[in-house]
């Protein structure tokens, strides 16, 4: 295929790119300097520690939000303990799938335009990380991939995103549908009419970056410890110590909890009918032997409703992958707590730590409705792989990183809505900032204060279990 034109020659996607390229190194440039305040909430200056004393810090989670804390508090001087039940980048964990993409529209969310200059920021900063320490690990975690929204009409989001867009001067380009038929013809585009194009957008290998992060600030200094960690005692306000299973126990000036979907389950008082842990399912399809029009960099992500996707990364060769589906015609059936029949989702499917990962064929067939769809020619590809993990979507619909209500020097941070991981390298920094004491936005802070309302519906059922309950947590405090 090397010589299909539609393969080598260059599209306005290439153009895109390069056309950005200032943008990124400016971008870049602000990471390294202490005086940036890139986006909002950040401080302009990473706070040192008075005197260059120590100050110990525990964080609970060694997911990506975690890790990037760790490394961000060992940068500022702190004496770091990262603490994972089951280690970084595990199976379980949110973050334990190939890969994760990083883009910025965000027009169909209220928290949408903080998100977006978060997100920029966030694109700078995978780039920023394989720049530092790419060549001497020996990997590439961030693939520029550009990112295609393609819909039947106008609708708000679309423009809700160009306008902030416009406003930031993020590079975009509207395209003719014709022309992305032109130069990506395995999509098909019947009914599309609206077509953005995100050129700085990519996909980030997750597990791999996860494990790297963690390995990082490991050699930064932090210690990563093996273990559930439990809420020990409390005196006079605040947490002296938590447990491991392993029979440790750590004390810390400062404790961060940023769990994942295990957060309900640390602090279920707390985050009562305030926190939900769903199942996300993607499916990978093997790609045509000698057909790179289907593998990087050869096919921007895509984004159609309800469905977001991009080509094979032949760096972890997992295949297509797709995230969503299409509803079989007729009728919309009605759906009961576990989103595809009136069957209440049994307690077990809502626990990270005892759910099921296998994706039945209720769940496969309308991903390869889609697939048939929109990419014909992989109708008929072999399903290689499925992957189910557990994400947080808190009742405020915004990221929370907030002081626990009943302990001055606990630190909270979660409800990535699925889509905190590309946020990491930014919301670790900030996090770190949080808990070494810098304010930083009061709006910021406000918009991710614990939330105070709850879901409409009751939760499903109940995970906590006994030894969880222990934690303390008062919502409603302010």
């Amino acid at each position: 295929m090397a010589d299909d034109p539609d393969v080598s020659t260059p599209t306005r996607r290439d153009f895109l790119k390069a056309a950005g390229a200032g943008a990124t190194i400016a971008l870049l440039g602000a990471c390294d300097t202490a005086e940036a305040a890139p986006v909002p909430g950040l401080a302009h200056r990473r706070r040192p520690l008075v005197g260059g004393s120590s100050s110990d810090v525990v964080v609970i989670g060694g997911g990506i939000w975690g890790s990037f804390t760790a490394l961000h508090l060992c940068r500022m001087g702190a004496k770091v303990t990262l603490v994972d039940a089951y280690g970084p980048g595990n199976a379980r964990s949110t973050s334990g799938d190939e890969s994760r993409g990083v883009r910025s529209s965000y027009g169909d969310r209220d928290t949408g335009e903080m998100w977006m200059l978060w997100a920029r920021e966030a694109i700078a900063r995978w780039k920023a990380f394989d720049a530092e320490w790419g060549k001497d690990l020996r990997l590439n975690l961030f693939h520029t991939t550009g990112d295609l929204i393609l819909r039947p009409d106008w609708e708000p989001f679309l423009n809700r995103t160009r306008h902030w867009w416009e406003r930031h001067a993020v590079p975009y380009e509207i395209l003719d549908p014709e022309a992305v038929r032109r130069d990506f013809p395995v999509i098909s585009m019947d009914d599309i009419t609206a077509v953005l194009y995100e050129p700085d957008a990519g996909v980030v290998r997750a597990r791999r970056s996860v494990q790297t992060v963690a390995a990082v600030a490991e050699r930064l200094g932090a210690r990563i410890a093996i273990g559930r960690a439990r809420p020990g005692r409390v005196a006079n306000g605040r947490l002296t110590d938590v447990a491991l299973d392993t029979g440790e126990t750590l004390r810390a000036d400062t404790f961060v909890f940023a769990p994942g979907p295990w957060l309900g389950k640390t602090f279920p008082t707390l985050f009562a009918n305030r926190m939900r842990t769903p199942l996300g399912y993607v499916c990978y399809f093997g790609t045509p032997a000698g057909d790179h029009r289907f593998t990087y960099p050869n096919l921007p992500s895509f984004n159609f409703p309800g469905v977001t996707g991009w080509a094979s990364l032949p760096v972890d060769s997992r295949g297509f992958r797709v995230r969503g589906g299409e509803r079989a015609p007729g009728p919309r059936p009605r759906t009961g707590g576990a989103g595809a029949s009136n069957t209440p989702t049994p307690p077990r499917q809502l626990d990270p730590d005892t759910s099921d990962r296998w994706a039945d064929a209720a769940r496969i067939e309308p991903t390869r409705r889609f697939v048939a769809h929109r990419f014909p020619l992989l109708a008929d590809a072999p399903l290689l792989q499925t992957h189910a993990c557990h994400y947080e979507l808190s009742s405020s619909r915004n990221f929370v990183v907030d002081r626990h209500p009943d302990m001055t020097n606990v630190w909270i941070a979660g409800g990535g809505n699925a889509e905190g991981f590309k946020f990491g390298p930014v919301i670790g920094e900030y996090v770190a900032q949080r808990a070494l004491g810098t304010e930083g936005d009061p709006a910021v802070a406000k918009g991710f204060r614990i939330p105070e309302k709850e879901f409409e519906l009751p939760p499903p059922a109940t995970v906590a279990t006994d030894t969880a309950k222990k934690a303390l947590g008062t919502p409603g405090r302010r």
